[in-house]
This record gives structure tokens, sequence and C-alpha cells, in this order.
């Protein structure tokens, strides 16, 4: 079983956090998994875990399709950071938009971070693939 230290969800549903949850439990051990009810919360608290040189996620899962700050207004947020680890960021929704799609390439293109697009329901398998660190 793999070792990652930390791992961040943000998602709005607490269905799909559970299921993330649940399926990380069998294929990777984790020290800390944290989940973030929309983009604000999240951003505001790994922001601040960033600047008091504390551990930020090594991956992250992010929905889009959420309240007050949805997933790429996270990521407008999130690779202003001056974060020189790699982060994979996963994103997992059920947008079949391809306009979602044409903007997942705009920011897998303009970043260091290793940015994926999947579409929900995320299997077993599907978590072993994406939780390799970046």
């Amino acid at each position: 079983m793999k070792k990652i230290k930390f791992i961040g969800i943000v998602d709005d549903d607490p269905i799909t956090v559970f299921g993330i949850r649940k399926m990380l439990n069998t294929v990777v051990d984790c020290e800390i998994v944290e989940a973030y009810q929309n983009g604000k919360v999240a951003f505001e608290a790994l922001h601040k875990k960033f600047s008091e040189n504390e551990d930020i996620p090594e991956v992250i899962f992010l929905d889009i399709n959420m309240p007050i700050m949805d997933g790429w207004q996270f990521l407008d947020e999130f690779l202003k950071l001056p974060i020189n680890k790699r982060i994979r960021i996963n994103i997992v929704t059920s947008s079949i938009d391809p306009f979602d799609k044409k903007k997942w390439e705009y920011y897998k293109e303009n970043t260091h971070h290793l940015i994926t697009f999947n579409n929900k329901p995320i299997n077993k398998q599907d978590i072993e693939e994406i939780t390799q660190v970046a």
C-alpha cells in the first residue's frame, strides 16, 4: 500500500466525500485526509497552511460545480500560490460539458502541477491510479 502524507477533498457532496474516503482507505496509507465543502473554505485553509509553512496536500480531489467558490475559481487562486512542489489535482466531476474539458486543458497547460480530469463516479481502480503523487 502506498503512503501519502496529506490528501485534500474539495467537494460539497457528502456522499462523494464519503465514497472517496472509503476507497482511499483501501488503496493508500494516508496520515491526513481533509475535506472542504467548497473552494473558498479549501483555499483559505490551504493558503493559511502554506503561509505558515505547514504541510499542504500532495493530492487534491476537486469538484468543479460547488456553491460559493467553484473548482475553477479555486484553481485560479490556488495556482497563484508560489508552491514549488508539484501537487496532483484530480478534477472529479459529473459534468459532460465540452467547455469544462477545454478549461481543464487550459489549466493543465499553464501550471507545473499535475491536473487530471475524471468523471464521476470514480471507482477503486481510478482511485489507485489518481493517487499517485505528482
